[in-house]
């Protein structure tokens, strides 16, 4: 089967190149650190031919952090309402014909703004292929972890939050770094974590994870799980008891590898939600295949 197209999820630390056929079958995958992050914005052209001098001079798409303003260039939002035919409207061709960069879509309202990159493609890639009802509560935890509202299959609205972000912040720095260097799993300690973020006061109980492991009431290998169960307990709650209420009912889907995706759906059945796991590179696959299809 003959190669014919490069989709490139290419986000902020790390970058994953997806080889394909016609018809969309994945011919080959790999995966490095070649975020923007260690571009010092530039060289993205030359990224771009190394790329091409493995695989072969294909038409490239690129989704993720390469179109922000750090990135190779500013793609530009979508306004959320948006669909996949949206989206590809409004790619920003670097190269015509042969480099494109997927923008990203963007909410302002209710005296709220937030953006997204390189995850709508996912979101409207797992509706899109049927991995998710064209209705649905999605969530895409990660260094910022995004919960998103679906509607006929469009993305309707969302909301960002830093959980993974504040978890790195707090173990590089810190009265809490000591500690969180061990394995985050869900148990004991990581469910404690998640009762405790339903009381509120986030920054208070942080504080008191830390009273705890030097009063020898939580053990040092444990508390990693802990406040990973405080953070992704109080990301849950606050949607959960907000503009994601409905949820409780309708279940979420959760986009993510298993690692960290089975960490929140712990976090969602300790606050009463149904959840399921959902592939995010199937579904990333889906949205930027059919992105693709669009250009044609």
């Amino acid at each position: 089967m003959e190669a014919t197209t490069l989709a490139v999820d290419w986000g902020s630390t790390n970058r994953r190149v997806f080889v394909l056929a016609a018809d969309g079958t994945v011919l080959e995958t790999a995966q490095d650190d070649r975020g923007i992050l260690a571009m010092d914005g530039s060289g993205f052209a030359a990224e771009a031919a190394s790329m091409r001098g493995r695989w072969g001079d294909l038409p490239m798409l690129c989704a993720g952090m390469v179109g922000s303003n750090r990135g190779w260039v500013d793609a530009g939002y979508v306004s959320a309402p948006a669909s996949l035919a949206a989206i590809a409207a409004a790619v920003h061709w670097v190269e015509p014909g042969h480099t494109a960069i997927v923008p990203g879509v963007s909410r302002d309202g209710n005296g709220r703004a937030d953006i997204m990159r390189g995850e709508e493609v996912q979101l409207l890639g797992a509706a899109a292929a049927g991995l998710v009802a064209a209705d649905s509560w999605l969530c895409q935890p990660g260094t910022h972890a995004k919960w998103a509202r679906l509607k006929g299959g469009d993305l309707v609205d969302f909301t960002t939050a830093m959980t993974g972000e504040i978890f790195a912040q707090l173990g590089r720095s810190g009265l809490l770094a000591d500690g969180l260097d061990g394995t985050v799993q869900d148990g004991a300690d990581f469910r404690a974590g998640v009762q405790a973020a339903r009381g509120g006061d986030l920054l208070a109980r942080l504080f008191g994870a830390r009273a705890s492991l030097v009063l020898g009431k939580r053990d040092r290998t444990d508390q990693a799980s802990y406040v990973s169960g405080l953070l992704i307990g109080s990301d849950c709650a606050a949607r959960l008891d907000s503009d994601f209420a409905d949820a409780r009912a309708d279940g979420v889907d959760v986009l993510a590898s298993p690692a960290l995706g089975n960490l929140y759906l712990a976090a969602l059945d300790e606050l009463g939600c149904a959840a399921r796991l959902v592939d995010s590179h199937a579904a990333f696959l889906a949205g930027i295949t059919q992105i693709w299809s669009l250009l044609k």
